[in-house]
């Protein structure tokens, strides 16, 4: 049953982590582990997860190597020189095959992790990014957005043209305000949101979501 919840921009999200990320709580794990369930619970043959350097590319790629090892076939393609090494050494370890651009088959996935973006990232897609996105869009892929679709400004809600439309967008510690501005509704689809024990006050504004989880690790 859809849940109203409060909601709250970048900055605030990003300052509610810092004292657990300063205490070693592993919240990249837990939400990666959260978005592994929710991924899995499409039962995808094929995905293909989209891997950028910040923390969205790592909660994809943990979530990657989760599904990896329990046998589902994952492609993972890099859209930035820099990546959370530890989290692709796992999805490797665990089966995931690495696919350069020049080699992706955009209509050989049923699923897309869109992990390119996070939310201290501004302006649209470029490069490799915008590329694989370009190539991916007639085909009209189901995706799943981790945190919020990449290239939406997550205080604004704008975004540019070469955005993947999310069917589900799982959003982790509280919901980002733009999922409910400008563009946000029509490009996030239903909105998971992950608790992750952060302390968050002073809300922005209110959203509707389709489910709320709390986190736990990866047992």
């Amino acid at each position: 049953m859809p849940l109203t919840v409060p909601t709250f921009s970048a900055e605030q999200v990003r300052a509610a982590e810092a004292p657990l990320l300063a205490a070693g709580v592993p919240l990249m794990r837990r939400a990666a582990h959260a978005l592994a369930e929710v991924i899995g619970e499409y039962e995808p043959k094929n995905i293909l997860v989209l891997a950028g350097a910040g923390d969205n590319g790592g909660d994809a790629l943990f979530a990657a190597a989760e599904l990896a090892s329990r046998g589902v076939q994952v492609d993972v393609l890099r859209t930035s020189t820099r990546i959370h090494e530890e989290a692709l050494a796992a999805a490797i370890d665990a089966g995931a095959r690495v696919v350069p651009l020049d080699e992706l088959d955009p209509a050989a996935y049923n699923l897309v992790v869109d992990g390119i973006l996070g939310i201290g990232a501004r302006g649209g897609l470029r490069g490799t990014a915008r590329e694989a996105v370009e190539a991916l869009l007639p085909h009209g892929p189901r995706v799943i957005a981790v945190d919020l679709p990449s290239g939406l400004d997550p205080d604004t809600g704008e975004a540019n043209s070469a955005v993947l439309h999310a069917d589900t967008t799982v959003t982790f510690g509280g919901v980002k305000v733009g999922l409910t501005r400008a563009d946000g509704p029509r490009l996030a689809g239903r909105i998971e949101l992950v608790r992750l024990g952060l302390e968050l006050a002073d809300p922005v504004g209110e959203a509707v979501v389709d489910r709320i989880r709390v986190a736990h690790d990866q047992p």
